[in-house]
């Protein structure tokens, strides 16, 4: 710092690399106090997809299908990181229980559509009702903690 007490270049880049560690590091405390607690958590979803009869990767189909819009079983490995085996034995699974159905596509009958049906609409509702029922871990915070890290956090406001 100069005498003067104002900040010259060298300063405010050292100021500045600093602050940017320091942010980091934050995040870095942050990011692992929320994975530390998901894990924690991990017992009650557990129950909810033994519950209802479901695996992780139904879970991830479930919540990526919809009714009306169809999914390519192609666009569907893309989005798991799966190739398109593994992304027909995920929808066979769920198309054996009546949750999906594969349908052609109009203008192109070679190409199916993966959408839920009825049903798996219904589960998909239940799953996200149990998914989101907050653990008593969370519940147990006062309610301006839960305020900060509901404001704090980036996803989804409804």
């Amino acid at each position: 710092m100069q005498p003067s007490g104002q900040l010259n270049e060298t300063d405010v880049s050292r100021l500045f690399l600093w602050m940017s560690r320091d942010k980091s590091v934050l995040a870095a405390e942050a990011w692992k106090r929320l994975f530390s607690f998901f894990m924690k958590t991990r017992s009650q979803r557990d129950r909810v997809l033994a519950r209802l009869g479901l695996t992780p990767n139904d879970v991830r189909a479930l919540t990526e299908l919809d009714v009306s819009a169809g999914r390519t079983m192609r666009s569907l490995a893309e989005e798991w990181g799966c190739d398109a085996s593994n992304a027909t034995w995920i929808v066979d699974r769920l198309e054996k229980r009546g949750l999906a159905e594969r349908r052609a596509k109009p203008g192109d009958r070679r190409v199916k559509l993966v959408v839920l049906t009825a049903a798996g609409a219904k589960a998909r509702k239940q799953l996200l009702d149990g998914l989101f029922d907050p653990p008593p871990e969370l519940l147990a915070l006062p309610r301006a903690t839960l305020e900060v890290l509901r404001d704090s956090l980036p996803g989804a406001k409804d």
